[in-house]
């Protein structure tokens, strides 16, 4: 309960830190104001790729090893990758619309996350067509192994290797020189998403763990 609470107060001053203590930034938008967004969306980026490693990891150490467990781990993994995936889309829309006027240009970087986001559903249709839990697992382990292959071309590559109205790491890089305010409020988000990607796993694979340990009945799935 009480890293609950500390939770919730440490993101609800990011929030008001964002609006409150990050100036305007250059280069962002005719006013720099939309560069707030980037308290919310690059974090939320690099927590979805973190849980979609993690979901690869998880996945070779149950081809490894059988232990149902990694297969819950893995599954956990990849919800949450796909929920701050998504994040990053929508925060990501939401500044698209104030710089370029539209939610969706179909840039680069909206592209290819559209893109993973699809590859990952892919996964979970999977995991709900399979009614045996061990051929389940196995399959679902192998798939999330090659998913995870696209994501440093989806992420990484393809954003770079064609013409983007997204900005680039380098104005980032001058941003933090510029302004150690954004740096500290940056960081502090960081810290807040991994608290809050951290409390969510927990969550769920207490809620998976308790599901497993029920008794079958007939015609009915839990997972």
């Amino acid at each position: 309960m009480i890293g609950q609470i500390s939770l919730g107060i440490w993101m609800t001053a990011v929030v008001l830190a964002s609006f409150l203590y990050i100036p305007a930034i250059p280069g962002f938008g005719a006013t720099g104001e939309t560069a707030r967004i980037i308290v919310y969306h690059v974090p939320a980026a690099w927590i979805a790729v973190l849980a979609y490693l993690l979901a690869t990891v998880n996945s070779v150490s149950y081809l490894l090893k059988g232990e149902a467990k990694l297969d819950r781990q893995a599954q956990v993994n990849a919800e949450l990758g796909t929920l701050f995936c998504l994040l990053a889309a929508v925060t990501g829309a939401i500044w698209s619309r104030a710089a370029w006027g539209l939610y969706w240009n179909w840039d680069p970087r909206q592209t290819s996350i559209a893109v993973l986001l699809m590859i990952y559903a892919a996964y979970f249709v999977l995991r709900g067509a399979i009614a045996d839990s061990d051929r389940r697992a196995r399959l679902s382990a192998v798939y999330a192994i090659l998913a995870f292959l696209t994501v440093p071309f989806l992420v990484f590559i393809v954003p770079r290797a064609f013409p983007s109205l997204h900005p680039d790491l380098g104005g980032i890089e001058r941003v933090r020189v510029m302004s150690p305010q954004v740096l500290v409020v940056f960081l502090s988000s960081l810290v807040g998403f991994t608290g809050l990607y951290v409390w969510m796993y927990n969550i769920q694979m207490r809620c998976l763990s308790l599901l497993s340990k029920r008794v079958p009945v007939r015609g009915v799935r839990y997972e």
